[in-house]
């Protein structure tokens, strides 16, 4: 019997400059009914490239040769009606970068429904009823109240648990799950992980599981495929492959692990940021005058001090006010309570004021694709606050991009590229390379190192201990991933809907929690 899904010598070519550049390599790899194989490697190893050849979805530009067959069906040359039959309803697929999945303009409903109409006909209240079966089952609580949002009005993790329930909507016979847990905090990702194992187990789906966190692959895998260069270099059980990996690449990968401590803070350390009482309440207006009837309470009472040369990390669950927080701190949303920054009171400033502090605050949001303008090249994006901000104006702006991409592990020789040019980690590098190229004294790091894979983060947790001694840089640095939290932070808060639950010392927190829902987190990463 034929495995369900089938990849023989599969090689994938794109034109550029006139001239073929290989990605894929002559690859082969199965995926049987009930099974699921993980696809791991570094950013630009071939993965979703891989992923995405099976259904054709790869464009115009790409060269494509081998074998790809779906229960016995030829996928490559396949026509367009064969191909659109089988997409989204057979084959189906949960995409790394959920903010651009999703269509801005349209209700999170809307986009399940329409997935569910055209392959389903479902209609009415048995529609809704799905909709609502479906956001409960990945882990989103207030489903009902969620169904008119649009992806801007959820969380990162959110709106990544829309995604997974659109590609579970139709019951596919292969699910290709490419990063799906990037966004996730480690307790729903747990759960999703789960709730994937129960899906593959009930209806003899096969998962092709695309991921650079091997404690994942571990977790849900039956067989693995380590990718480098295009190439599979060792592919076996996942027990073999971790138990007694054979390849030097895979040996590297299993032994990558953010470690060690950020550097002791200096006793005379100025207080960058200060926070007392923050609170940050969003209104529900409803009727034709738009009265306020209640309030999205996302953050109660947090306060806390940043030093310079501090990082103070903050963990919770999807939607527990992490980013929110971050925000407010940088005036991007309104909030009561006092906000100091470098001893400035800023809550009354206007904006024309916070002009002159912005290139002391920046941001590298978790979102790198969504936070690029994909009409500017990387030599541009990481310069345009070097304009904005007047910053050493004597000195050449290519050769300022140039230092800070070497800072930050991208090939200068590439600034002239566009986003879309570059892998899901080395736009996350560019994002990090904007805000460092201004030399911030506070820089808030949401999720910075949720699109890398696992040696790209030990290199760039490395490299913002090694900027944040050099430069006294204060860090807030908001994370779903505890072990590079240990790694990056002096403190840590914990929030849950809101609230702060814990805020301390990181060993005493991590060795000693004090509440139930600390050390729900903790069990939950290991």
């Amino acid at each position: 019997m034929s495995p369900l899904l089938d990849v023989k010598d599969l090689r994938v070519s794109f034109w550029q400059d006139g001239k073929l550049t290989a990605a894929v390599k002559g690859i082969s790899f199965h995926v049987e009914r009930g099974e699921t194989v993980a696809l791991v490697g570094e950013s630009g190893s071939g993965k979703s490239v891989s992923a995405l050849s099976t259904v054709s979805l790869l464009g115009d530009t790409a060269h494509v040769e081998g074998s790809v067959t779906y229960d016995g069906q030829q996928m490559i040359g396949a026509s367009d009606a064969l191909l659109r039959k089988v997409r989204g309803n057979d084959i189906s697929f949960i995409f790394q970068e959920p903010m651009t999945s999703l269509n801005p303009l349209h209700t999170i409903d809307k986009q399940l429904a329409e997935s569910l109409t055209l392959h389903q006909g479902l209609t009415g209240a048995a529609l809704k009823s799905r909709i609502l079966e479906l956001l409960l089952r990945v882990g989103i609580h207030d489903a009902e109240s969620r169904l008119g949002s649009y992806p801007h009005q959820l969380s990162g993790g959110q709106r990544q648990r829309v995604m997974i329930a659109m590609a579970l909507a139709n019951k596919p016979d292969v699910l290709i799950a490419d990063e799906p847990t990037t966004a996730l905090d480690v307790t729903i990702q747990a759960q999703i992980l789960d709730l994937l194992k129960e899906l593959k187990d009930s209806e003899g789906m096969g998962l092709l599981f695309i991921t650079h966190d091997l404690t994942v692959v571990r977790r849900i895998a039956d067989r693995v495929c380590v990718m480098q260069h295009g190439e599979i270099v060792e592919q076996g059980p996942t027990k073999d492959i971790f138990d007694n990996p054979q390849h030097p690449y895979t040996q590297k990968l299993l032994a990558a692990e953010p470690t060690g401590a950020p550097a002791p803070v200096p006793e005379d350390a100025e207080v960058i940021v200060r926070t007392e009482n923050l609170k940050i309440w969003f209104p529900i207006q409803q009727g034709l005058l738009r009265r306020t009837v209640g309030h999205v309470r996302a953050v109660n009472d947090a306060s806390l001090s940043v030093r310079a040369g501090e990082t103070i990390g903050i963990v919770g669950e999807s939607g527990s006010g992490k980013t929110t927080l971050a925000l407010a701190i940088m005036r991007l949303i309104a909030s009561e309570g006092a906000i100091t920054f470098m001893g400035n009171d800023v809550r009354k400033w206007s904006t024309k004021e916070l002009r002159y502090l912005r290139k002391d605050m920046q941001i590298v949001f978790q979102d790198p694709f969504g936070s690029l303008s994909p009409r500017m090249t990387c030599m541009q994006i990481i310069a345009e606050g070097l304009s904005i901000h007047k910053v050493d104006p004597d000195r050449d702006k290519r050769e300022l991009v140039h230092d800070v991409m070497i800072e930050v592990g991208l090939d200068p020789a590439t600034m002239d590229r566009y986003p879309h040019e570059f892998s899901g980690g080395q736009r996350q590098r560019i994002a990090i390379a904007r805000a460092m190229v201004l030399r911030p004294r506070l820089l808030v790091l949401d999720e910075p190192t949720s699109a890398l894979d696992m040696t790209v983060q030990v290199q760039i947790v490395d490299l913002l201990r090694e900027l944040q001694v050099k430069y006294g840089l204060a860090y807030l640095f908001i994370s779903h991933d505890l072990k590079v939290v240990r790694a990056m932070s002096h403190r840590v808060m914990v929030m849950k809907r809101g609230d702060v639950v814990e805020y301390g010392d990181v060993n005493a927190l991590y060795d000693n929690p004090q509440t139930e829902y600390t050390r729900a987190l903790l069990q939950a990463a290991t």
